[in-house]
């Protein structure tokens, strides 16, 4: 089993502070090692100096037979065996080493043929090294801690930005057309923009454009759907002047059509506009589920697994219960059940199922697999959504479109 990373591991603050660290750690430790390394090679040479100038004063003092100066001598004990050969060599040099337990700078040279040596301390350059090793590592941390510190505080003001553009987005997906960023940096033309500001901006830009261009389809349907009211009812009283026959149970049957499409324009219109109110109450889902049946007139089996009471708009309820019941007799095939179990109530055929657009997208107004006008799944949807309802559609078990209604609550 893979394991996989927290999910806070892929924000972009994460990312940001962790960008920050490792380049500030990077850039403290190149600094910390050309400082520590140019300051020993200081320390080391001036102690270099000190430790070869005694070794000339040593070296006149033995050439004059006089008494040497302190701490120098000829092979005094603990030379480092390296410098004592380089000496006895014939050579000069200097070595740290230690003597008596201190650190020390020894400086030797050729003697008649053996080491003549002088000692400088070396313990407090020794300590000058290490104090500011650890006054590196120290403003280092320091150094990084406050960069950590300003960079995720300016991150985060990016981030936050984005987030807010992220739920408008996502609020605009919903539904809620009238979302808007309203980023005050794209209020003023003369103040210049950052890129989260021009996305806010393009964002906003779409929302009203796209709620406007949605408006005015509205108000064209619905204005479409008005007058041809007012011709249709004509056409339907003419139509009943018409003597019996099959030619004019043809024009009724077309203007009943027309008729129920005009309606269900309106009523999309309606949906769209989310200006009627919803009346809620509470209804027994199986009472509720049975009665639609019925007024359906339809052979639709109705088998209730567990009852519930819910509070709901019983007519919008009603709308889509008898929706997916037409639906399933108009496309699908016998038997068609309709079962209720608690707040979910299910209406299933055996016909084809379902197209694969409408499962992966919902169903689309004037696109039907079959006969129709696709525009009462549509209608289903919207008056799902009016009540909180939500209402998906699957294939079924078996073969046969299923449709799915979870109600709130229950």
């Amino acid at each position: 089993m893979r394991l996989r990373s927290p999910a806070w591991t892929a924000t972009l603050t994460w990312k940001s502070a962790c960008f920050i660290v490792v380049m500030s750690c990077s850039l403290a430790a190149v600094l910390g090692v050309l400082v520590h390394v140019e300051v020993t090679r200081q320390t080391v040479a001036t102690a270099r100096e000190k430790a070869l100038a005694k070794l000339h004063d040593a070296s006149r003092a033995y050439e004059a037979g006089e008494a040497m100066p302190p701490y120098s001598g000829l092979d005094p004990p603990g030379l480092p065996p390296g410098l004592r050969a380089l000496a006895v060599g014939g050579q000069r040099g200097t070595a740290v080493g230690d003597y008596e337990g201190q650190p020390a700078m020894w400086a030797a040279a050729p003697a008649d043929g053996r080491a003549l040596a002088a000692i400088v301390d070396y313990g407090q350059s020794t300590r000058t090294i290490s104090g500011l090793d650890n006054a590196i590592i120290g403003s280092s941390v320091l150094a990084i801690g406050g960069t950590l510190l300003v960079g995720a505080f300016a991150v985060t003001r990016v981030t936050r930005r984005l987030h807010q553009t992220a739920t408008v987005a996502r609020r605009i997906t919903q539904g809620d057309l009238d979302a808007r960023v309203d980023d005050p940096r794209t209020k003023d033309p003369a103040r210049h923009q950052d890129e989260v500001a021009t996305v806010a901006a393009a964002l906003d830009t779409m929302a009203g454009s796209l709620q406007a261009k949605l408006e005015s389809e509205r108000r064209f349907t619905a204005d479409v759907a008005h007058e041809l009211r007012t011709p249709l009812t004509g056409l339907q009283a003419a139509s009943e002047l018409l003597p019996e026959g099959r030619p004019t149970e043809l024009v009724r049957e077309r203007v009943r059509t027309m008729r129920q499409l005009t309606e269900d324009l309106l009523e999309i219109s309606r949906l769209d506009s989310g200006s009627e109110a919803v009346e809620t109450d509470l209804h027994q889902l199986g009472r509720l589920a049975r009665r639609v049946v019925r007024a359906s007139g339809t052979d639709t089996d109705v088998v209730v697994v567990r009852d519930a009471h819910v509070e709901t708009d019983r007519r919008r309820l009603e709308r889509v219960l008898g929706n997916l019941v037409a639906n399933a007799h108009k496309h699908g095939r016998a038997p068609v059940v309709l079962t209720v179990d608690g707040p979910v109530v299910t209406v299933r055929d055996h016909g084809d199922g379902f197209p694969d657009y409408l499962m992966a997208h919902g169903p689309q107004r004037f696109r039907s697999g079959g006969k129709g006008h696709g525009l009462g799944l549509t209608i289903a949807v919207g008056q799902a959504e009016a009540i909180g309802a939500e209402l998906a559609f699957e294939r079924a078990e078996g073969g046969g479109a299923l449709a799915v209604l979870s109600l709130p609550g229950g």
